[in-house]
């Protein structure tokens, strides 16, 4: 009867050791975000007034596709540290890598590669 009691959950030395990995991801996830925002930034400023008008149209055509491609690679960057940032207030509220539809423990294996995963592979697979 008691045993229901427990609440299922990772060990503090655990959830710290998740902790860990997940400011190392946020830090890089970070800096990439810096690079595609200032490859954004860079072309902006590339303009084609110096090409031929052959090429003209290439380029403005080629720019158009690299700026809507730098804006979505930022959005997802953006949303994937979000996601980080939502992981490490599960492990201050100690309910980190518990899935949110079965209620039990997601793989240590997964959280390791997949550190924001709120679900665990079985549950990922009855969804589809």
């Amino acid at each position: 009867m008691e045993q229901e009691n427990l609440q299922i959950r990772y060990s503090d030395a655990d959830l710290a050791d998740f902790k860990q990995i997940i400011l190392k991801k946020i830090e890089k996830a970070q800096a990439d975000l810096e690079l595609i925002k200032s490859a954004y930034m860079n072309d902006l400023n590339n303009g084609t007034d110096d090409t031929s008008p052959t090429f003209k149209a290439f380029e403005e055509g080629s720019e158009t596709m690299s700026k809507e491609a730098n804006s979505a690679l930022a959005i997802r960057q953006e949303k994937f540290i979000r996601d980080l940032k939502n992981a490490l207030i599960r492990i201050e509220n100690k309910t980190y890598g518990v899935c949110r539809v079965t209620g039990k423990l997601i793989e240590k294996e997964r959280l390791k590669v997949v550190p924001h995963a709120t679900m665990s592979m079985e549950a990922k697979m009855q969804q589809r």
